[in-house]
């Protein structure tokens, strides 16, 4: 097709995927396209426009490396991520909800025993975490797989030090044959996404902040159960109404309480204590069709 204009690029850059072999391929990149092509003519965007646009896209990818994830960012500051996330993640009530992954996962993270000290030299107050893994069943599910991360009392992640060599506020256990587990930590702090890349001057030009309420991460796995990826957010936080990823769900809220005899009045360092009770969803056949589709044409 030639002499396209505004109303008739559509339809061109369609035609010419027509004969696309992967069908799931074919039908996101078709929606992708005509949702494009219909914001540009909404807005009217100008050419100057979409050039910033580009340099914004550009410098996210520029910015990313095998520490930081701009992209992953961007995906979270806009929503898009805790959107998929929901649409991915339907369970039964009693399951624990799923929420965003987070761009300071890091794979391979250091095996502790059940009960161990993942602090590992990380500054806070100590923090004790115990709890359980159970099906809808209510037994407890032996041998799971738990992977925690969180970041310091000063709100960084290991990662983000460029001159930490070991892994801190991070590691994988796996429960008792009841269920259980338990590991020494510190206590979560709220702390601000990375913002001095384009994600952050996003935020600054949008007039939002960046800074997600206090918060632990896991991820189990066990055969025969959905792999589940959560948050547990501390309540009173006073970001938990507005958080920069959007990734906060009530029923992820958790009282970390002090225990009784420690912090100044007693002259011992202040501990606290947090309490977790996990409910994987069973995996069915539908599931398992759900996570295994594929793209694998995708360029």
């Amino acid at each position: 097709m030639i002499n396209v204009d505004e109303n008739t690029i559509t339809a061109a850059v369609l035609e010419q995927q027509a004969n696309c072999p992967n069908p799931r391929l074919k039908q996101i990149m078709t929606s992708l396209i005509c949702h494009l092509h219909d914001f540009a003519r909404e807005v009217r965007l100008t050419e100057g426009e979409w050039e910033q646009g580009i340099d914004f896209l550009t410098r996210v990818g520029h910015i990313t490396d095998d520490k930081r994830q701009e992209f992953i960012l961007l995906s979270d500051t806009l929503g898009l991520t805790m959107l998929v996330n929901a649409q991915n993640n339907q369970k039964p009530p009693q399951c624990t909800e799923s929420t965003i992954f987070g761009p300071f996962f890091v794979e391979n993270a250091p095996l502790f025993e059940n009960g161990g000290d993942i602090t590992n030299g990380a500054r806070g107050e100590p923090c004790r975490v115990s709890g359980s893994v159970r099906g809808l069943d209510g037994q407890g599910i032996p041998h799971a797989e738990v992977q925690v991360w969180q970041c310091d009392e000063d709100g960084f992640y290991d990662v983000q030090y460029p001159e930490l060599d070991q892994a801190q506020c991070r590691g994988q256990l796996a429960t008792a044959t009841d269920g259980s587990f338990s590991f020494h930590s510190v206590l979560a702090q709220a702390y601000p996404i990375p913002h001095d890349g384009p994600v952050g001057q996003m935020l600054e030009l949008l007039g939002r902040h960046p800074w997600r309420p206090a918060h632990l991460h896991f991820m189990i796995k066990a055969p025969g159960y959905q792999t589940l990826i959560t948050h547990i957010f501390r309540d009173g936080d006073p970001y938990l109404e507005s958080d920069a990823v959007f990734g906060v769900r009530s029923s992820l809220i958790a009282d970390w309480k002090q225990i009784p005899g420690t912090g100044s009045d007693s002259g011992t360092a202040t501990c606290h204590e947090l309490n977790v009770d996990i409910v994987l969803n069973p995996v069915s056949a539908t599931t398992t069709r759900n996570n295994h589709k594929t793209l694998e044409a995708t360029p």
